[in-house]
């Protein structure tokens, strides 16, 4: 690739349309309840023949719930993939991919923490695996909470935790937090904070 080539692809420039690569076959190797995982054989921009083993996902909701005080509404759950508990925001999969993505991020505040927002902002939506992995999430600010009753997935068993916002920054920061959305969500919310704060000013 040339020199102006590469400088076109970092920059995000029109010419990138040159990088696409065309589906020629695909095999399905597994579908379940949550996954369907494919291997495609592609056309790639040279002409030659490669594969991409793709698991394909139909997308996710991740709430930042932020109480008045400040504080975030956090969750303990043990995620088998990783044989450990993990620390994250609220989150759950769309019942189907063209499910209205809030209407969705409500259903999964309400079911695991029993609670409901007043005031939603949409902070876009992060690829947790790029490359083999179909999934998007649409991440939320949730504000204005009231308390209700919790309505847990019969497989789903968490612990709800409550702390300040400069701690939960901190345990990304350090390293402690390692879910992705959940990182994203975070520094997101700070950066909003800072641009707010300079308006003031």
């Amino acid at each position: 690739m040339k020199p102006k080539e590469q400088i076109a692809c970092v920059s995000g420039d029109t010419r990138d349309h040159f990088l696409k690569e065309e589906k020629i076959s695909s095999q399905e190797i597994y579908r379940g309840a949550v996954l369907h995982v494919t291997k495609d054989t592609v056309r790639l921009p040279n002409g030659k023949e490669s594969l991409r083993e793709v698991a394909w996902h139909d997308g996710a909701v991740a709430i930042l719930p932020i109480f008045e005080d400040g504080s975030v509404l956090f969750e303990h759950q043990y995620r088998y993939a990783h044989g450990r508990v993990v620390k994250e925001i609220p989150a759950g999969k769309l019942d189907s991919p063209d499910e209205d993505m809030l209407s969705a991020a409500k259903r999964e505040l309400r079911e695991e923490t029993g609670y409901t927002a007043e005031k939603w902002t949409d902070l876009g939506i992060t690829i947790p695996s790029v490359a083999i992995l179909g999934e998007r999430i649409r991440i939320f600010l949730a504000e204005g909470l009231t308390g209700g009753e919790v309505e847990p997935d019969e497989d789903e068993f968490l612990h709800l935790e409550r702390i300040p916002f400069d701690t939960l920054l901190s345990m990304v920061l350090s390293g402690e937090i390692e879910d992705s959305k959940t990182q994203v969500a975070v520094l997101k919310y700070q950066l909003l904070k800072n641009q707010k704060s300079k308006r003031r000013t």
